[in-house]
């Protein structure tokens, strides 16, 4: 299943604040990415659409498990390429910039043969 970047990006926003906040609104994703409220809107209506997500009646988001499923893969990729990064000397910063980067490009196949040869979390 292959879906657009920036898509990856808000499920993986709404995983990591569902994580911290254990409630997620728009208006956090926003904060979050640091993008306006109309963007995060209409991100938002498209994954609702795409059943990747639900809200609420109060505008709380909650990951469908389609979008669950995108957000854990993509959140894996993003630590574990950054802590990697990281041991190889990069700055933590440069680190997760780069990772958050490759993480949505790099295969399936790839990334489990990195995980086989490091090790994994």
């Amino acid at each position: 299943m292959r879906i657009q970047e920036s898509a990856e990006d808000y499920l993986e926003a709404i995983l990591v604040l569902k994580q911290q906040k254990g409630v997620v609104h728009s208006i956090d994703v926003a904060r979050h990415l640091n993008f306006s409220k109309p963007s995060v809107s209409r991100a938002v209506k498209l994954l609702r659409e795409d059943e990747k997500l639900t809200m609420s009646a109060d505008g709380a988001l909650e990951l469908t498990e389609k979008g669950l499923e995108i957000a854990a893969r993509i959140y894996e990729r993003h630590q574990l390429l950054t802590r990697w990064f990281v041991e190889l000397g990069v700055s933590e910063a440069q680190a997760a910039e780069d990772a958050c980067r490759v993480e949505h490009d790099i295969s399936a196949e790839t990334f489990q043969k990195l995980k086989e040869h490091f090790g994994a979390i």
